[in-house]
């Protein structure tokens, strides 16, 4: 089987992750990368853009003028592109029959007031945003291998979610006290477009978006319970820390925790579960598609810390999981 697939918003950093990784996929034909009709980046080769794709994938980035007209020629189409514009591309593709990985945020919460309060707009597709499938690839297996479109999850929710899922099913925790994550990410996650806020001389180690950012609602509704989310920009480039502090239940000891985590991931070729007292660090997983979570409990709490790589398995790699679990190719295709 060889589908057909091509890149909405290609020209970003991670578009370019998006490229490499379908090009190595033994499954999948690179039959175009898009963006925008105006952008600026229009008939370019990619390659001039991020160099480490130079004599790998040099073909041009074309204009999206016509998306009906594109989606004739594609099996599967990855979006990585702004909320709004994968909100009004999706549903043209799935109309052609395309598979649709969005990496934006425009399908992951079936909320209808969730869109006009955290996006800004209210959402025009209820029949795709209930079918959609939330692509936390680990926990949607099954899912995925019947979904049409795919809603990748954001990368602070996808280090958050994969710490905490294991002990909240298990029972572990003490509900009345919120799970609090502190999560810092590098700067690609603000994105290619240059601004002052993410220049890499402007950034200074904050916190930003505190109780308002869009993901505390999204990890919350996929979690089932309330949590207090804190993000911060790090000067670094790529990956996401997050440090969770919850409150166990009575009576429950670190190797439950451990435990539960461990029987969560066993099959799960991507998620590495430290040795307890260990904390996960992001040079382990930056450059990777791997997901490290260490764990630690004392005085009644639990500490998780949680590490990814927000381009990879906070974004493109996911997405390729995803496809893979699809379509029923190896896990971890294209990826290690």
């Amino acid at each position: 089987m060889t589908l057909n697939t091509i890149i909405v918003g290609a020209s970003g950093y991670t578009g370019a992750e998006l490229i490499a990784l379908v090009h190595r996929h033994p499954q999948l034909h690179l039959a175009g990368l898009y963006v925008s009709a105006g952008s600026e980046d229009a008939n370019r080769p990619v390659s001039a853009l991020h160099g480490q794709l130079r004599g790998v994938v040099d073909r041009p980035l074309m204009p999206l003028s016509s998306p009906q007209d594109v989606a004739k020629q594609a099996d599967v189409v990855f979006l990585a592109t702004a909320h709004a514009v994968s909100h009004d591309l999706a549903p043209i593709f799935l109309a052609q029959g395309c598979v649709v990985l969005d990496l934006s945020g425009a399908y992951r919460v079936n909320q209808a007031d969730f869109y006009p309060a955290h996006y800004g707009f209210a959402h025009q597709s209820p029949k795709w945003l209930e079918q959609a499938v939330y692509g936390l690839a680990e926990w949607q297996q099954e899912a995925l291998s019947a979904a049409q479109l795919v809603a990748v999850p954001g990368c602070y929710p996808t280090a958050s979610q994969l710490a905490l899922k294991p002990v909240l099913d298990a029972g572990l925790l003490d509900k009345q006290m919120w799970p609090v994550i502190n999560a810092t990410s590098g700067v690609t996650g603000a994105g290619r477009k240059a601004s002052l806020t993410n220049s890499f001389c402007e950034v200074s180690l904050h916190a930003y978006g505190v109780f308002s950012h869009r993901h505390q609602p999204e990890i919350a509704a996929h979690l089932d319970t309330p949590v207090i989310f804190t993000p911060h920009l790090g000067s670094y480039k790529r990956g996401i820390l997050a440090t969770i502090t919850a409150k166990l239940a009575p009576g429950v000891s670190e190797a439950e925790v451990g435990q539960a985590l461990s029987h969560a991931y066993q099959e799960a070729p991507l998620v590495r579960v430290l040795p307890a007292g260990e904390v996960a660090k992001l040079q382990a997983v930056q450059h990777t598609g791997f997901c490290d979570i260490g764990y630690q409990a004392a005085h009644g709490h639990l500490i998780l810390t949680s590490a990814i790589d927000n381009l990879l398995k906070g974004a493109a790699s996911q997405a390729v999981q995803c496809l893979n679990l699809k379509f029923g190719f190896a896990e971890t295709t294209a990826i290690v």
